[in-house]
């Protein structure tokens, strides 16, 4: 039996026993995933930064605050969350009492990614543990220095009996995703999400993929330019663009595209200085293979602004690419670094069905002052989530659903939803002894009319 395999056992054995169903330890558990990040609010700033260059504040910002949020959350929400719900129930069922529970999934399997490697493993672990789950974590092993610290953060606040984290590569993915689980929550590429949900089929295990895509932005003649180049920037550019619902490209309103460059030019300077190489405000690519890869798509565009590289740090320059065509490699694959293709449109509905014809995005940007551009926009395209005049932030709402559809995902979670994430609604009808409607038992000669009344 394999230490993986032996664990989960030992998970299997942990929830059977009912310790994680109460409200007392539920709640009791989050306060001690909040106090052991508290404890290591510097560790986990420093790996960050290790990691992927992440200032302190990023790291806070994106990171650790996040976290926080959604314990907070959770934490406040709790016992509200784990009440039965009353349904209706039909009148031919008088008299009887409907209602919901909403019962843990079991024993999960949570698969983090490298780009935000503790968010993205912390809030999903914190619905796990307010939905009365275990749970055996698997981070990525690109953020190695991130890992190491949550695997000492989950090991003191936890036993391996009820939450538990394994490092490494391809090979313990495997071996975990060879097991039978309750539920499987992935973060991570279309790519590997295909292979996870493959994995998850042979079982019939229910999952949760939250994946990714080339996130569209359309800026109409209407937007306000300078404001809209600023917190392009910002979004596109966080994390070095290594974030799922990046701004991956841009769709601009013909004769615009130069407006926007000088704009974005000047808000670039503006947070990473005119040597954003040297700016410790901009973090680095994970690893020298995107590195490379990032590099190869910038050497095959126009580059307007921007496309300096250092080999030492890993670090790119904040680049726009203009003009690109449909064609250009850049165009064919989620860029996931600091790179932005601008292409202008003549027409709205062009953008639109540019958009349209390709894969679901995770996530779509307008920026526009025409209500009526908004509104089709909003209505016209499937996307996971997004923003209007603005970029990124809507991940930052605990009240709203956080995830794709199609190719960027199905299911979603923060907030109330991360608890639904990880429970199961069992229906209940509990049926009174004292009355029996004899119109439902044979034989039925004569009843069809009473029927159609009660049943319209």
């Amino acid at each position: 039996m394999s230490i993986y395999s032996e664990t989960l056992e030992n998970q299997k054995a942990f929830f059977r026993s009912g310790s994680t169903l109460t409200y007392s330890f539920r709640i009791s558990m989050l306060k001690a995933l909040k106090s052991a990040l508290k404890q290591n609010e510097d560790a986990i700033l420093d790996a960050l930064a290790a990691d992927l260059g992440k200032s302190r504040f990023e790291g806070y910002a994106t990171e650790l605050g996040i976290v926080y949020e959604e314990i907070g959350y959770l934490e406040k929400h709790l016992r509200r969350l784990m009440r039965p719900t009353k349904a209706k129930t039909p009148i031919t069922q008088f008299f009887s009492r409907s209602y919901i529970l909403h019962e843990p999934m079991g024993n999960t399997l949570i698969m983090s990614p490298w780009n935000y490697p503790l968010q993205l493993t912390m809030v999903p672990l914190a619905g796990a543990i307010a939905g009365g789950n275990t749970a055996i974590v698997k981070p990525s092993r690109y953020s190695s220095s991130t890992s190491l610290v949550m695997k000492k953060i989950i090991s003191t606040a936890f036993c391996d009996d009820y939450i538990a984290l394994f490092e490494g590569g391809h090979e313990t993915n495997t071996a975990l995703l060879d097991l039978r689980w309750d539920f499987i929550f992935f973060t991570g590429s279309p790519a590997v999400g295909r292979i996870v949900h493959q994995a998850a089929g042979r079982n019939l295990t229910p999952c949760i993929l939250e994946l990714g895509g080339k996130s569209p932005v359309i800026i109409d003649g209407t937007a306000d330019i300078s404001l809209t180049a600023r917190r392009l920037a910002w979004g596109k550019f966080l994390n070095a663009g290594q974030t799922c619902v990046a701004p991956d490209y841009a769709l601009v309103k013909k004769g615009m595209a130069e407006p926007l460059i000088a704009a974005m030019e000047k808000e670039i300077k503006k947070m990473f200085t005119s040597d954003p190489l040297s700016s410790e405000d901009l973090p680095k690519i994970i690893n020298e293979k995107h590195y490379e890869r990032i590099k190869g798509l910038i050497e095959g565009s126009v580059t307007s602004y921007g496309g300096e590289t250092d080999d030492t740090s890993l670090r790119i320059a904040p680049t726009l690419l203009y003009p690109v065509k449909e064609t250009d490699p850049v165009m064919q694959e989620e860029i996931f670094g600091p790179v932005l293709p601008i292409i202008e449109y003549d027409e709205f509905d062009a953008a639109l069905d540019f958009i349209r014809k390709r894969e679901k995005p995770l996530a779509f940007y307008i920026f526009s002052k025409d209500r009526k551009h908004i509104s089709r926009a909003l209505s016209s395209l499937s996307f996971g989530g997004g923003c209007v005049n603005d970029t990124v932030v809507h991940l930052t709402a605990p009240e709203l659903p956080f995830g794709g559809i199609g190719n960027s995902g199905m299911g979603c979670y923060h907030g109330r939803r991360s608890f639904q994430a990880f429970t199961h609604d069992k229906a209940i009808m509990d049926k009174a002894l004292w009355l029996d409607l004899p119109v439902r038992y044979a034989p039925f000669k004569g009843k069809l009319g009473l029927l159609k009344r009660l049943m319209r």
